[in-house]
């Protein structure tokens, strides 16, 4: 045991996994969340707008508080930040920011932000008073969300960093300038002319000396040629890298990247509409539907798949087409209606 003074006191600190480390990485790990610049990207907002569309033209049953506005709310929040948070009064009042107090992983206790017009508010409230939805829990957090481009935080620098990149060079490369040699002069400053080269398109940018000696002649004609200083990006795989980067941020928020392609034909677009609606919109729809139900005190369901008519019409025309069949078929051999019924089921289908 360590010596000490009689008089000093012994100072307790947290241990690596006590609770002030953990309150100080969810706070850190709730600031990084929302706050990468991958999102600024046509990509991500593309799939970002098609989450809150989807979400917008939902079926609600069992409650009026969740209603279009509110809905379309929950939609960029989940995709953006990867929770959204709404106090409940007499209608949704959504939360700009919030911190909680946790019991067995659980939220007791919020103290949320509420943004207005001249200045926002905070008001404290208990976690029924409160609709807490996220997405992409971790079991070390289970009370915060994370969004797809922050589950994917590497793809989305990879985009950001391309297009930063892309941005930069058709602002200051000179694209289709071209240099023009003449003879030597004295009164020429090349690296004044060279200071010329930034964003100057399309024009004469440096000029320089081709009054040379060697061989003991003038230059050649060839030297009086122009030369091109448009930057070649195909042999950095520009576009290559770009696509693949795009592609990979559209299945992280659960859309087929074919869905964006100019060569996408109809059933393409179908498919990767049912995709989004079956896999990713619908299974969100259903925790949203859970929490709403818990805390409003009502049985609530929502629907995403309708309304987005996200299955094949086609073949659901040609499916109604056979029960019927069959179920005249079955009606004139005399089966009972729990035979077709237990065939039904068989199929996974309900009658």
């Amino acid at each position: 045991m360590a010596w000490r003074w009689p008089w000093q006191k012994v100072e307790k600190r947290s241990a690596s996994s006590g609770f002030t480390a953990e309150i100080i990485g969810a706070r850190a790990s709730y600031i990084a969340g929302p706050a990468g610049i991958g999102e600024l990207t046509a990509a991500a907002q593309s799939c970002v707008s098609l989450w809150e569309n989807g979400f917008a033209i939902a079926d609600i049953d069992g409650t009026a508080l969740l209603d279009r506005r509110a809905l379309a709310l929950i939609g960029r929040s989940l995709a953006l930040r990867g929770e959204a948070v709404f106090l409940i009064r007499d209608r949704l009042v959504p939360c700009a920011d919030w911190d909680l107090r946790t019991r067995n992983g659980s939220p007791t206790a919020y103290r949320v932000s509420i943004s207005e017009a001249g200045g926002g508010t905070t008001q404290t409230a208990l976690a029924g008073e409160v609709l807490h939805f996220r997405i992409g829990a971790d079991a070390a957090t289970p009370w915060l969300g994370a969004s797809p481009l922050r589950r994917s935080a590497l793809t989305a620098s990879l985009l950001q960093s391309l297009e930063s990149a892309l941005g930069e060079v058709y602002e200051n490369a000179p694209l289709g300038s071209q240099i023009v040699p003449f003879p030597e002069s004295s009164d020429v400053d090349l690296e004044t002319i060279g200071r010329g080269f930034r964003a100057r398109r399309g024009r004469v940018l440096l000029r320089e000396s081709v009054n040379v000696s060697a061989a003991g002649g003038p230059a050649p004609a060839a030297d009086w040629k122009p030369q091109d200083v448009t930057p070649d990006l195909s042999r950095a795989m520009t576009a290559e890298t770009l696509a693949a980067a795009r592609a990979a941020i559209c299945r992280a928020f659960g859309v087929l990247p074919g869905l964006f392609y100019q060569q996408a034909q109809g059933p393409l677009v179908r498919e990767a509409q049912r995709h989004l609606a079956a896999w990713t919109l619908q299974p969100i729809a259903e925790l949203i539907a859970e929490e709403a139900t818990a805390k409003l005190g009502a049985a609530i369901k929502m629907d995403v798949l309708r309304p987005t008519q996200a299955f094949d019409s086609g073949g659901a025309a040609r499916a109604l087409g056979a029960l019927v069949s069959a179920m005249a078929e079955a009606k004139a051999a005399g089966l009972p209606p729990e035979v077709l019924a237990g065939a039904f089921r068989r199929l996974d289908w309900e009658t």
